[in-house]
Formats: structure tokens, C-alpha cells, sequence
């Protein structure tokens, strides 16, 4: 037996080699690509049936023109029923409000947006419950009924559930008050039923193939200590984790977006939540600014908070904010300009419904107060009025589900033939419309824009923003004059000589980069291969 020992050790050796060749052969995991979002308040978006609800039938029908616009992904808003018309804070988990349609009518919707090549993330909100719901109707004064542990209780006859945010009851925009109790989610029976639910919109067949199945979900209100109670604590590693490394096995292409609840920069949800995008909250902010500094310095924090194989969501608008035309009070320029610096930077953009056309939209700003608006889940409502199909507001598939004698109807921003349509905008080719498709377009065409580096220049005190972006020998340089004269960007002579130059916006046209801009101009340059 011992002429057996150098043979055995031979082969360990062989076999570490191998497996260590195997190791080094094996290419590291590809990058995601690089997605366009469309975010879509779902009951404003499309209705097919002439109840004035956006519904899935709705939605399915205008696929293509989300499509056509140059977005890849569509994020949705809740679709679980829900006695607040926003759809946060569910009665029932593994349904669908049946003013939005039927189940079927769902999965109809992911197999129509797969077949046309865009992707689908569902908004997902399961750490409150809304009054109504079993576990919370079933389990009153019963401490010992199915579901009693799965929500957390203030007492212990369990007849007073622990509030969303220490208020027994919210006022929804109808009038009506409604509970919300927080969930559980430290019970490993809750834990387990959240896992399987993402798993079934995940994978409804439960063979791994994703087939009718959703490709991410938007983690919404997303905290490692729920609401600072700390009742629901150690979140990011003992529930969200593991939820998020099931899903993974399951579906290793499936990705995680999360609304980190500070609404700040997002390192600690990248790094300890282990989710793959966060929304570039401070950026937006500066963004609205249009500021050169306050921009400049924000790219660096969110470039600094991010690590790599990590996205930023860049957005402009959302279903929480204000609307961008409002936000730069109607000046088209400023719109114009804001776009072209979203679409342009490094991160995976966001448009919300409506945000290509200038719609408007506001929350009152003296809510609760004397002679002012009530506080109420309506105040939202001015940023999620329906999407302008056509320039009557009236017209058939127009989701104007809010219409009635209330201030957010009476007070309402989008109004019949007022310019800002689809109908209307398509036939002006120099509508801001048309502005979102070439831009989008332009990303798309332009591999150093959606993957490429990026770098900061004329990092002075002028009023250009300069932003390279680079991949391999391709280059694409935005420039935009964000002060109120004329300004010509100081560029180093080095990085613009020896290249032919393109204006991007202007069918590719030769041109220098260092040209004047006039106040609030957009350009976007471009080095050419030789012909």
C-alpha cells in the first residue's frame, strides 16, 4: 500500500490544478445591462373599459409605445387590492385589485411586454397591512388565531395592532379612515410566505424559467429598523437577504431596486441590503437645482456611494415628487436641458409616466392647514393625474379616475387641449416628446453612454456642465449651459484636437466642442470613427 501514497498525492495535485485552471477559466459574471425605465402610476395610465381606471388590458394595448419611446423597463406601482387608491398597504397579497383586471389578465400583461422586449418590475410594499386584511380582521382580541403572530400587536389580548407610524387610522381620499398595522416580519412563518410570493411573481411556474414571470421588483420604503420602532429590526441580513439570495437561485438574472427610506445616496442598502440598484435621490435634488455646482458635486457623492457592479437610478420624477415642468415652472428649456442630463449620465435612467410630455403637477403645499387642504392620501393625486393620450381630456382610455366635485379634480394641472398630449406633441417635431425619443435614441446608439466611464470637466466656475463619457476609443461629451449668457466651455485643447467631432443632436454634423452655448442650449458631441 505504500507505493500508493505518491500516486494519491499526484492526483490531489492534478485536481487542485485543475480546478484552480477551471477557476481562472471561467469568465466573472457579466454586467447587467443598461436599463431605461418607465414608471407607471397604474391607475392613471390606461383604461380600456370606460370606467375611467387605468387596467391591464390598458396598459397591454400601449406596449408599443412605450417601446417605441425608447424605454426597456417597465417598473409598475402596486397591484394588489387595497383600500387606499395608490394600492400601498395591502388587504390581500396574491391578487389584483379587480378594477385593474384579473390575474390572467396579468400574466396576459408580462407575455405581451416580454414578446416586445421589455422587461417588468413589480412594486412590492409587505411591511404594513391595511385594515381588511385577514390577518389583521381575523386575529383581533384572538391572541391565539392562525395569523396573530404575524403582525405586531400593542398589547397582549392583541386587540390594538401597532400603527404605520404611530396613527391608529389614515384618511384616504375618499373620506374614509382605514388602519395600517405593521407586519411581523421577524416571525419565520412571514418570512417564508413573503419569500414564496416573490418567488411566485418571480417564477409563477416553479420550474426556474421565469416564464409569465417578472424580471425585478421595487422594494418600497425599504429600512434595516422599520420605522426606527425597533420591533422589526436587522432587516438587511436576517430577512431581506435571504429572500433576495432565494430569488437569485432561482432567477440569477432577476434584480432588486430599492427605495432606501432616507431618500439619500444608498450605500448602506447596496453594501449591507445586497440589493443591485437604489434611486439617486440627492442627484435628483440637484438636478432640479440646475445648478452646475450643486450637480458636480452630487454625481461625485453618488459615484463615491456606489460600488462597482452597483446601479444608480437616475430619475427626474417619480410617483412621491413633483413633476419636473412644475418643478422649473414651466420653462421648456430648463426641461430640455434636465433631460438630456438624466439620459446622459452614468446610471440606468427612470422616465415616469407623462414626464416626456411636460405634464405638471404639484402637492398642495398647505396641507392640514387652516383653510388649506386636508391631510389625506389625495395629496399625492396632482402628481399622478392621467396620462394625456389625447388632447381631450374626456376622450375614450383617458384613466381620469379622480374626476368628481373634489379640490384635486376642480384643481387639477392637465386640462383639455393644452398642448401637452401625445395627440398634440407627435405632430410638433419639436416637442419635448420628440425630445425624449432623440435623446433615448441617442442612448441607446451610443455604447459609452449606456456602460461607458464618466468623467467630470470644465470642473471651474463657469456655467457649463461637462460630462465625458468613454468606452474604449468612443467618446460622448454633453455640454450644457446652465447660467443665463452665453459661456464657452473651457476645455483642455489636448482632449478636443486630433478627433473629428459630431454634433449627436444635428444628424451628425462636424463641429468643435468648445463652441458658445446659449443660456439652457444642450449639446452632445461625439468623436467618429474614420470613414
Amino acid at each position: 500500500m505504500k507505493p500508493a501514497r505518491p500516486l494519491l498525492a499526484a492526483f490531489a495535485l492534478l485536481l487542485a490544478l485543475a480546478t484552480l485552471f477551471a477557476q481562472a477559466a471561467t469568465p466573472p459574471p457579466a454586467q447587467p445591462a443598461s436599463q431605461v425605465f418607465y414608471q407607471i402610476f397604474f391607475r392613471g395610465f390606461r383604461d380600456s373599459n370606460g370606467d375611467r381606471i387605468g387596467d391591464l388590458k390598458g396598459l397591454t394595448s400601449k406596449l408599443d409605445y412605450i417601446r417605441r419611446l425608447g424605454a426597456t423597463t417597465i417598473l409598475l406601482t402596486p397591484l394588489q387590492p387595497s383600500p387606499y387608491y395608490h394600492n400601498y398597504f395591502a388587504t390581500a397579497f396574491k391578487a389584483v385589485d379587480p378594477a385593474y383586471g384579473t390575474l390572467d389578465d396579468y400574466f396576459a400583461f408580462v407575455r405581451a411586454a416580454h414578446a416586445q422586449g421589455l422587461k417588468v418590475y413589480l412594486d412590492e410594499e409587505f411591511q404594513y397591512v391595511a385594515e381588511g386584511n385577514p390577518w389583521w380582521r381575523d386575529s383581533i382580541c384572538k391572541p391565539h388565531a392562525k395569523y396573530a403572530g404575524y403582525l405586531l400587536w400593542k398589547d397582549k389580548q392583541h386587540c390594538v395592532a401597532e400603527p404605520f407610524l404611530g396613527k391608529a387610522k389614515w384618511l384616504g381620499y375618499d373620506g374614509k379612515s382605514y388602519g395600517i398595522a405593521m407586519v411581523n416580519l421577524e416571525n419565520p412563518a412571514v418570512k417564508a410566505y413573503f419569500q414564496n410570493l416573490l418567488l411566485y411573481w418571480a417564477d409563477p411556474h416553479g420550474d426556474g424559467s421565469g416564464r409569465d414571470g417578472v424580471d425585478g421588483f421595487r422594494i418600497d420604503h425599504m429600512m434595516d429598523d422599520l420605522d426606527h420602532k425597533g420591533l422589526d429590526k436587522n432587516l438587511f441580513a436576517g430577512f431581506w437577504t435571504p429572500i433576495f439570495r432565494a430569488l437569485k437561485t432561482r432567477r440569477p438574472g432577476l434584480r432588486i431596486l430599492a427605495e432606501q427610506a432616507d431618500w439619500g445616496y444608498g450605500e448602506k442598502w447596496l453594501t449591507a441590503g445586497h440589493v443591485d440598484m437604489v434611486f439617486a435621490f440627492p442627484l435628483r435634488g440637484a438636478l432640479v437645482s440646475l445648478d452646475k455646482q450643486t450637480i458636480v458635486r452630487n454625481i461625485r457623492a453618488t459615484d463615491a456611494a456606489t460600488p462597482a457592479g452597483k446601479i444608480q437610478v437616475l430619475f427626474l420624477e417619480n410617483h412621491d415628487v413633483d413633476r419636473y415642468m412644475s418643478e422649473v415652472h414651466d420653462d421648456p428649456a430648463k426641461a430640455r436641458a434636465g433631460a438630456a442630463i438624466e439620459l446622459m449620465l452614468k446610471g440606468d435612467p427612470l422616465i415616469y409616466y407623462g414626464q416626456e410630455l411636460g405634464m405638471r403637477g404639484m402637492q398642495p403645499k398647505n396641507i392640514g392647514k387652516s383653510g388649506g387642504i386636508p391631510l389625506t392620501d389625495a395629496v399625492g393625486i396632482p402628481v399622478r393625474e392621467a396620462f394625456r393620450w389625447q388632447a381631450d381630456l374626456d376622450a375614450a382610455g383617458s384613466a381620469i379616475w379622480y374626476r368628481g366635485d373634489q379640490w384635486f379634480w376642480k384643481d387639477r394641472y392637465n386640462r383639455s387641449h393644452d398642448g401637452v398630449s401625445l395627440q398634440e406633441e407627435e405632430a410638433r417635431p419639436d416637442s419635448l416628446y420628440h425630445w425624449y425619443r432623440k435623446l433615448l435614441a441617442l442612448r441607446h446608439a451610443r455604447p459609452e453612454i449606456e456602460g461607458g466611464s464618466q468623467r467630470i470637466l470644465c470642473d471651474d466656475d463657469s456655467a457649463v456642465l461637462c460630462i465625458l463619457r468613454e468606452q474604449g476609443d468612443r467618446r460622448t461629451l454633453l455640454l450644457v449651459n446652465l447660467g443665463r449668457t452665453d459661456a464657452k466651455p473651457r476645455l483642455d485643447p489636448k482632449l478636443v484636437s486630433g478627433a473629428a467631432w459630431a454634433d449627436l443632436l444635428d444628424n451628425d454634423a462636424p463641429t468643435v466642442p468648445d463652441a458658445v452655448l446659449h443660456p439652457m442650449q444642450v449639446r452632445i458631441v461625439g468623436t467618429l470613427p474614420p470613414h
